[in-house]
């Protein structure tokens, strides 16, 4: 009887080491590294129509955006860290008048242009973000130095701007952010709502079309780097004829950025009040890292399922610790582009 047990026995513990041997092939062969290294970008996501779009503005568009992304990337190749590709990236949109953050800011009701920015390293979760600020040229740069060189997350206003007078980064006069093109939409915006003013439906008027369509211009940029660390960014102007010192998504940690690297990194562009009530880019680390999703699982359901249930219009871009991306978005179009390990781009502005 003592023979039949151990020989039972036996059986019972070859078995096991056999399926924790399979079942460790299966996890490994999962979480096997895509890429290296990667970077993705998005340059604002809306009602992006190739019938709306002039075939030199889509150059432009898309020109840029390469641009923007090979900064990234030579960094990437070059042994660099996600931190700085992130931020060189960010800043090649910043400074061009095709987007909406920086040079390219939407204005405000009161014709005023005022940026948002925030940043996250995966590594550490740290965070620095900023918002309100109207004379700090590269606001993503800013959102990085209130991470590495104060014990504060989010700074805004005028405090914000002293603090950037004091680490020395470029501060330009407000008149650098206008563009005649940007505050044509905020004229057309105010004259719309005047109209509708008189018909007792200001609400209607806050969220016309013309606001619907120039909210969506807000920049982002995930990277990995080759030492494995992930980095999130995302800058904006906000939303055209905002009031009330309005602050969006794109400085809210969690709602517009964020960075882990037991999951992923996430950048958003959208209806910001949407994507702070959904919590979006933390939304889709969590299902990763709890649900056990994969990255396509998870910003699919959180775009195409949560934020649409909630009303909430938008996209993001995704990359997780290996190197695999995602572009997901419920609208007619998004800005974006990807680079991998192998040097391959992808530039694309609408839906396919």
């Amino acid at each position: 009887m003592r023979t039949l047990f151990f020989i039972v026995g036996i059986l019972v513990l070859f078995i096991g080491c056999k399926r924790q041997a399979s079942s460790t092939a299966v996890l490994e062969k999962t979480v096997q590294k895509q890429n290296e290294f990667a970077i993705i970008i998005h340059g604002g996501a809306g009602t992006i129509l190739k019938e709306n779009m002039s075939e030199e503005n889509e150059i432009a568009y898309k020109t840029k955006l390469e641009e923007a992304i090979k900064v990234g990337h030579a960094i990437l190749k070059n042994g660099g860290n996600s931190q700085d590709a992130v931020m060189k990236t960010i800043q090649v949109m910043e400074e061009s008048p095709l987007f909406n953050a920086g040079k390219g800011a939407v204005f405000t009701h009161e014709a005023t242009n005022e940026l948002d920015a925030s940043f996250m390293d995966g590594k550490t979760r740290n965070a620095g973000a900023v918002a309100g600020v109207k004379n700090v040229k590269s606001p993503i740069a800013l959102a990085i130095k209130i991470m590495t060189d104060s014990d504060h997350v989010m700074l805004s206003g005028e405090g914000a701007s002293n603090f950037a007078k004091e680490q020395g980064l470029a501060i330009v006069p407000p008149s650098y952010f206008y563009t005649e093109k940007r505050f044509e939409s905020l004229q057309r915006v105010q004259n719309k709502e005047k109209a509708k003013s008189k018909q007792q439906d200001l609400k209607a008027a806050f969220y016309d079309a013309d606001i619907k369509n120039s909210k969506f211009g807000t920049v982002g940029c995930v990277a990995l780097d080759k030492s494995g660390n992930i980095a999130a960014g995302t800058s904006t102007g906000g939303m055209t004829n905002k009031r009330w010192g309005r602050i969006g998504d794109a400085p809210i940690i969690g709602a517009g950025t964020y960075a882990n690297n037991l999951t992923c990194g996430v950048s958003a562009t959208g209806w910001g009040e949407y994507f702070i009530r959904g919590q979006v880019a933390y939304d889709i680390s969590a299902q990763m890292e709890y649900q056990h999703k994969t990255l396509k699982e998870a910003t699919t359901d959180v775009i195409q399922n949560k934020l649409t249930e909630l009303g909430g219009t938008g996209g993001v871009v995704a990359l997780d610790k290996e190197g695999n991306m995602s572009f997901e978005f419920n609208t007619a179009g998004m800005y974006r582009a990807s680079m991998d390990d192998k040097g391959t781009l992808i530039v694309k502005i609408y839906k396919e």
